[in-house]
């Protein structure tokens, strides 16, 4: 775009001046000055942006604190044992370069989103150039351009109503309006206006669902909404998700723990013990293996994995595996009303006729006047498969026919429309006309009540009908008010027979009219979201509604959910264009008052979302329009719409919805709770066992035993760490998952009693170890010091492999006895543990792999020692939980 657009509020202008602020006029541009433009302006697509190269995103995989240490550890491994041992280096690299290319396959898919909001553009447009109507691409078009639109049209940049005839544009994917706003040139809108109440501009990729109009092209390409907002996709902050935040706390722990550990045992080892440097050095490296779980990254990976696999059986497609755990530390869940929170689906709620309020669940007589010119002053179709096609007001109407047994098609054959009133914005009246058997005509009229009421002289009452009272109009303007008070979209359906067809005028056909009825509408909350609301209250989360519809229908289908309490008195509504008068200062001290944002447009959720991450909290955010894909993106959590989402919005999502349902988002917080207390498991166990690999070779190097071997830890670390671990990934959730408070942003895995578990826990492993190896030394089998030593090697080697298999079963729960929680409900963990037994076992009973792994064969009593001093670890924290549970740690860690 080589030349700025004017970001003037044409819609606060008359038709002409904005003409003349264009360099245009009422018969489109010169071939010569589009051409001119097209120079100046650019062509009317979005940019594309810097793309980086696959080489470039595979690198930047590498930048990652806990990679640098895996690699350093595969180089210092085969380093140290000669280049002899290259199995543990080849698992490790293995490992990154996997984690590396999933990260560049989720930075692709991130890309997509704005190549989606690319593709939208209408392809051609009909344009006046030269005073002639032309076909041109509309990527062609430039400011000042005067295009033609009618109904079936997509707009094709962001233009100013010259025309409106009956025009209704469908702009959901900009504001979130469910409803096809209708165009009105005659309004006059103030500056603050926001986008779905600016009726009388037409917004790119916006649809035409009726009638006709014509409008002066006033920004193209990145100038207009769609561009602003894909400008604002391409510089949205994509926040760390509270995993990687984990992940990234535990990765510089590990390092300056690492670091000092074996810099101390280099230390002792070298100028206390006299080992030379290279020993010593493999005893470091020993060390650092020992401390580093290599498997980690890669077991994280399963357990999110696994995690997809459940929530896409249960409607949730998760895009990018870390929002699977991100889910479960949500405080905020910030929801579209339209299609999430409601169905997406304008529908009959009450119905008022013969004086009476009515619920549309109530049986109707097929005769009913009010369902009969319902159905009849309508411009609904219905295709062969039953599919309603049309207005959704109008569609409504008629599925409540269907839904009462009157068929309008059946209708329509024995009382044909031989005439019509089409709807226009001025009158804001329909009416049909149609033949009847006796000779006479009916003429069926809806509209807006305020204006058709004018028009009624008489009445009907219970098949009677009289002249109409002012009581009675009374009490049809006091319903009409109250229904409109619930937030229902009310018309008024009104009728009268005529012996010839009238003359086709308002004033003719119009008027003279009897009242049959008030209709009232509103796209109704799904019946599950309100359950869903209440538990995720009941689960600390808060609900928030953010809508682009208007503040009436936000409020009243909030206090329906519950987001807002019945009988609350406060003001939890917030609008728009209140939020425009307010700094990012001024609205972060008041945010937290409001549980409903109306009228909103996309810079507002952006705005919504910052406030509550600034405040520290974790924020998913729900939407399926174009204008929602920023907030989606700037979200610790996207969630997108599987059915009415646009390919933009799920592009720029973390997790899609497959069913639309807001209630789908709280059984996928459930599953986020239970991945990360499985993870926190695994990282227990891991931790664990690994602090106790550190502290056995630490302390062994004091007392100057040679406790463990390298090979022994690596094998160790292989088999019975990893398998437990990433069965322990796939443990069913703990009962009362769902009525804890979320964990929240400044949580870590090593909250909720599993940083003391992991200590606690690790020097009794150690304990137990060097008790063992103490004891082969104390009490020989052998007479030589070589088999001695062998023996005890040995028997430390088993024990630390048994404990840590057996201590699997402890951490299934932090403060839990494993007898309560359940030994075998998880058919993963079964079969782990016993695999990974054989493989241990497998390094000292088969000819062969003892001399590899320099262990020798043991004795029955060597074996009954290690494994009771293996069993003791079981009883140990049962008795340590026992009374941390008397003193109510279990209580306090929730």
């Amino acid at each position: 775009m080589s030349k700025e657009q004017k970001r003037d509020t044409f819609y606060t202008q008359n038709a002409d001046d904005v003409l003349t602020s264009l360099g245009s006029s009422a018969e489109g541009l010169t071939g010569e000055e589009v051409s001119k433009r097209l120079t100046e302006y650019g062509r009317n697509e979005l940019d594309e942006g810097e793309k980086r190269t696959l080489l470039a995103k595979f690198l930047d995989q590498f930048k990652d604190l806990m990679i640098i240490i895996l690699l350093v550890a595969a180089v210092l491994s085969v380093i140290t044992t000669g280049g002899h041992d290259w199995a543990d280096a080849v698992i490790i690299l293995a490992v990154v370069v996997l984690n590396a290319a999933f990260g560049v396959y989720q930075e692709g898919q991130a890309e997509a989103a704005i190549e989606a909001l690319k593709n939208m553009s209408s392809p051609v447009a009909r344009v006046l150039r030269d005073g002639h109507v032309v076909e041109v691409d509309s990527k062609d078009l430039v400011p000042g351009d005067v295009v033609m639109l009618e109904a079936g049209d997509v707009v094709p940049a962001d233009m100013r109503l010259l025309e409106a005839n009956s025009l209704k544009i469908e702009e959901a994917a900009l504001t979130g309006e469910s409803v096809p706003v209708e165009k009105d040139l005659t309004v006059t809108l103030e500056a603050d206006a926001g986008i779905g109440d600016r009726v009388n501009m037409a917004y790119q990729n916006s649809n035409v669902t009726y009638g006709r109009g014509i409008g002066v092209v006033t920004n193209t390409g990145m100038f207009t909404e769609v561009g602003k907002i894909a400008g604002m996709l391409a510089n949205a902050d994509e926040s760390d998700t509270p995993l990687k935040q984990n992940l990234n706390g535990l990765s510089k722990t590990l390092t300056y723990a690492v670091l000092v550990i074996a810099a101390i045992t280099f230390a002792v080892g070298v100028f206390i013990q006299g080992q030379a440097p290279l020993e010593g050095l493999m005893t470091s490296v020993a060390l650092a293996v020992a401390a580093i779980p290599e498997g980690l990254p890669a077991i994280v990976t399963v357990v999110l994995s696994l995690g997809t696999q459940v929530l896409a059986k249960r409607n949730s497609i998760v895009r990018k595996l870390p929002a699977v755990e991100t889910l479960g530390s949500t405080e905020i869940i910030a929801s579209d009303k339209t299609g999430t929170l409601t169905m997406n689906q304008m529908t009959v709620e009450k119905v008022y006729t013969n004086g009476q309020l009515i619920d549309a669940k109530e049986a109707f007589e097929a005769s009913n006047s009010t369902l009969r010119v319902m159905n009849f002053a309508n411009d609904t179709k219905v295709d062969p498969t039953g599919k309603l096609i049309g207005d959704p007001t109008e569609t409504a109407l008629v599925q409540f026919g269907l839904d009462h047994d009157f068929d309008v098609r059946e209708a329509l054959v024995d009382e044909p429309r031989v005439a019509e009133l089409p709807f226009d914005s001025t009158r804001k009246l329909m009416s049909t006309i149609h033949q009847q058997a006796d000779g006479k005509f009916l003429v069926a009229v809806k509209g807006a009540p305020d204006q058709l009421l004018k028009r009624v002289t008489q009445i009907e009452d219970n098949g009677s009908i009289r002249p109409i009272t002012e009581e009675d109009k009374s009490a049809i303007l006091s319903t009409n008010k109250s229904l409109a008070k619930q937030a229902l979209r009310v018309l008024m359906m009104a009728y009268k027979y005529v012996d010839a067809i009238p003359e086709l005028e308002s004033d003719i056909v119009e008027n003279d009219l009897v009242f049959s009825g008030l209709v009232g509408m509103i796209d109704p909350e799904r019946p599950e979201a309100a359950e869903a609301v209440r538990v995720a209250k009941e689960a600390g989360i808060r609900p928030i509604m953010i809508t682009g519809d208007h503040q009436d229908t936000a409020e009243a289908i909030a206090k329906r959910l519950g987001i807002i309490e019945e009988g609350d008195t406060e003001d939890h509504v917030f609008t728009g264009a209140e939020l425009n008068e307010l700094s990012d200062e001024e609205f972060q001290k008041v945010f937290k008052q409001y549980s409903v944002y109306a009228r909103v447009s996309p810079e507002h959720k952006v705005r919504i979302v910052k406030a509550w991450q600034n405040d520290g909290k974790v924020v998913a955010m729900t939407g399926d329009g174009v204008n929602d894909a920023p907030s989606l993106k700037t979200a610790d959590i996207g969630i997108g719409m599987g059915i009415t989402g646009t390919e933009v919005s799920k592009g720029a999502s973390d997790m899609v919805l497959a069913d639309d349902n807001f209630a789908t988002i709280i059984v996928a917080v459930e599953e986020g709770r239970k991945v990360f207390s499985n993870i926190q498991k695994t990282i227990q166990y891991l931790l664990s066992a690994n602090t106790a690999e550190v502290l056995t070779i630490f302390l062994a190097t004091l007392f100057g035993w040679d406790v463990l071997e390298p090979v022994h830890l690596l094998w160790i670390n292989l088999v019975t760490d990893t398998l437990p671990a990433i069965a322990l990934g796939v443990e069913p959730a703990e009962p009362g998952v769902m009525t804890h408070k979320p964990r929240g942003r400044n949580s870590s895995f090593f909250s909720g009693g599993v940083m003391s578990s992991i200590i606690y826990q690790g020097i009794l492993q150690t304990i137990l170890v060097l008790g063992v190896y103490g004891f082969a030394l104390l009490y020989p089998e052998h007479a030589t010091y070589k088999e001695i030593h062998a023996d005890a090697l040995t028997m430390a080697y088993v024990t630390l492999g048994l404990i840590q298999l057996v201590h699997a079963y402890n951490v299934k729960s932090v403060y839990q006895s494993i007898f309560t929680v359940g030994l075998f409900k998880n058919r993963l963990f079964n079969w782990s543990i016993p695999l990974a037994f054989l493989l241990l076992m497998a390094t000292i009973v088969i000819p062969g792999f003892n001399t590899f792994f320099h262990v020798s064969v043991l004795s029955p009593t060597q074996w009954l020692v290690t494994i009771i001093g293996s069993l003791i670890m079981v009883l140990a924290v049962e008795i340590v939980k026992f009374v941390q549970r008397k003193l109510g740690y279990d209580e306090k860690a929730i």
